[in-house]
């Protein structure tokens, strides 16, 4: 959805967060990143920063540093988001900024990013789907639990592998549209199989121990052709 520069122009602390300091009613224990937290909609900028670790009040001049200024991992999640925006695979509230007219002589509204808004639930299914399950966006107890923990003692990469592929293509329901689940789960898991140790001696992934742990994450075990709609 496009709204005009005259339809919305909104000032950042009348959006559905502020980067004014927390009230004193709230908990004093709680980190300065946990207030991000109510917010519902975010720009890409504040995105960018929240899930590298960063709070965005610290960079409110973000924009006006040069790439080598900016920290380390800021660029490349801003990219990634804004791709996935203009590619429609996140939905986003999207805000004309500039007319520009191009060589050709036809003019059209650049996006204006800073205003643009997208659902923090729309970035945590993207986030899924890219196959990150810790961090800033995923605070919940059941996402960092011990048996997903590389660290612990008893960790079972396959296990992992198996629950992570299952959150990811469950959280992209595009993956299913012309693939069965099972498919969708081997496409993920052979994605992400350095990750897992799920490799051969040569580097490439392997396929057969891949296709069984799809058995175990896969819930349609029907079979057949992936449905469509129409």
């Amino acid at each position: 959805m496009t709204k005009t520069r005259n339809q919305q122009t909104r000032m950042l602390s009348e959006t559905a967060c502020s980067d004014s300091e927390p009230d004193s009613q709230f908990p004093t224990n709680m980190d300065a990143l946990d207030y991000w937290r109510l917010c519902d909609e975010l720009n890409i900028y504040q995105f960018a920063l929240l899930v590298i670790g960063q709070d965005p009040v610290d960079f409110d001049y973000i924009r006006q540093l040069t790439i080598d200024q900016r920290p380390r991992g800021y660029e490349a999640a801003k990219t990634a988001l804004r791709s996935a925006i203009q590619s429609q695979k996140v939905p986003a509230t999207l805000v004309d900024g500039e007319l520009v007219e191009l060589p050709n002589g036809d003019r059209h509204f650049e996006t204006d990013w800073w205003e643009t808004r997208i659902e923090v639930d729309e970035i945590r299914k993207w986030l899924l789907s890219r196959g990150m399950t810790t961090g800033f966006f995923f605070p919940d107890d059941k996402l960092t639990a011990e048996y997903l923990d590389p660290t612990h003692h008893h960790y079972a990469p396959k296990l992992a592998a198996a629950i992570h592929a299952w959150e990811a293509v469950n959280a992209d329901p595009n993956s299913i549209k012309k693939k069965t689940p099972k498919k969708a789960l081997e496409a993920w898991l052979r994605a992400h199989a350095n990750a897992y140790g799920l490799t051969k001696e040569d580097g490439n992934p392997n396929d057969t121990g891949n296709q069984e742990i799809s058995k175990i994450a896969n819930w349609d075990t029907r079979g057949g052709a992936p449905k469509t709609n129409g």
